[in-house]
């Protein structure tokens, strides 16, 4: 039986690697790295050079990513995109027979809003799943701004940029943290309610942060994003907001 570990990385810098990583990185015989064009190959690149230092000697699989049908519904969307892509996973391993420990790296964490995990309960046959966690862009954000998740005996949401889209700021709900708004969807609340604290690139050379009440640096968060997106071809940023007392 094959055994496949998905290892969380953190948010690209190679000291965020836990020993546990480091260890399953160690022992494996192929790696598996997805390429999402060109647009976005420094993401490869920067899988591939981590890698490189914890196993010059690996050897290591690209794959062309499919592209997402938007002619269909979201989640029938992204189904019929998870099982294409759980497809180009079982053929790519296949050309390598005498592999039996797969790896393949993670950004942040495989359990939290990444589908990895979704995608290899696709695989036929299943594999013996080994997940590692790694540092999430929740951790790297807080960190980099140097404040806690969390207001005294609160809870905290985390949710993606579509649903407060759709169903606005969550009942009940204190600190939100955003994952997944490529449409920077703080801009609907009401500036003056709403502090934000808000990072691209979280935990890299390239990291970018804002923070403060949210009517004072919503615009400059967008031209910013905007800017950095249009630099790299791609980016990826998080954001926490707290209601103001």
């Amino acid at each position: 039986m094959i055994q496949l570990s998905l290892i969380g990385i953190g948010t690209g810098n190679p000291d965020h690697l836990t020993g546990e990583a480091r260890r399953a990185m160690a022992e494996a015989d192929l790696f598996l790295v997805p390429h999402k064009g060109p647009g976005k190959s420094d993401l490869a690149d920067l899988r591939t050079q981590i890698i490189a230092q914890v196993r010059p000697d690996a050897t290591v699989a690209l794959f062309d990513m499919p592209v997402r049908d938007d002619t269909l519904p979201y989640i029938a969307r992204v189904d019929a995109w998870h099982d294409e892509i759980a497809r180009i996973w079982t053929g790519t391993i296949a050309k390598f027979p005498e592999a039996r420990r797969v790896a393949l790296l993670v950004w942040g964490d495989p359990s939290l809003y990444d589908s990895t995990l979704r995608i290899a309960a696709r695989l036929n046959p299943q594999p013996a799943l080994r997940v590692v966690a790694g540092i999430t862009s929740v951790q790297a954000l807080t960190a980099a701004h140097a404040i806690p998740l969390n207001g005294l005996n609160a809870p905290v949401t985390i949710s993606t940029g579509r649903r407060l889209a759709d169903e606005g700021w969550p009942a009940g709900c204190e600190t939100l943290v955003v994952m997944l708004d490529g449409n920077c969807t703080f801009q609907t609340l009401d500036g003056d309610g709403y502090d934000i604290w808000w990072g691209a690139y979280l935990g890299m050379p390239e990291q970018i942060l804002e923070a403060g009440r949210l009517g004072d640096v919503a615009a400059r968060i967008c031209k910013t994003r905007a800017r950095a997106r249009a630099e790299h071809g791609w980016i990826m940023d998080t954001y926490l907001l707290r209601r103001r007392s």
